[in-house]
């Protein structure tokens, strides 16, 4: 029995992640996964940032996504209400991330990520994962 949640979890929690990335890269204004495999780009160092800055985005999102959703299947008390806390955080993610472009006027997130601001990233990056962390801890019956 253990074998078949662990097998129904997994077939659910795979493709919640794909269609979160999805989300993630949809609603910013850059091309995240074409920044990045432009960023192999030896001798143009800016591509070489952008994609940083880019990696150190998305994988933060993941990362927060990441811990959320495993609080997300230890608490959960079956598929669904997984399904609903994972869709949650992705939604708040993507909040977090337009919150950090409105309350920043002076640093245009949307431009400084793909114009390889790696320090903006890195922020980004650490937002993210700190919203994945508070929010894995929110999820308690």
């Amino acid at each position: 029995m253990n074998l078949i949640n662990f097998l129904m979890y997994l077939g659910v929690t795979i493709p919640l992640m794909v269609f979160s990335v999805m989300l993630f890269c949809f609603t910013t204004p850059y091309k995240e996964f074409q920044i990045m495999a432009l960023g192999d780009d030896l001798e143009d160092p800016r591509k070489v940032a952008a994609a940083k800055a880019v990696a150190y985005d998305i994988g933060g999102k993941v990362l927060g996504l990441a811990f959320l959703l495993a609080s997300a299947i230890y608490h959960a008390v079956d598929l669904w209400d997984m399904t609903v806390w994972t869709l949650i955080g992705t939604v708040s993610l993507i909040i977090v991330f337009w919150l950090f472009e409105l309350l920043t006027p002076t640093i245009k997130v949307r431009r400084e990520i793909p114009n390889g601001n790696v320090a903006v990233g890195f922020f980004s990056f650490c937002l993210s994962i700190s919203t994945g962390i508070l929010m894995a801890a929110l999820i308690s019956y």
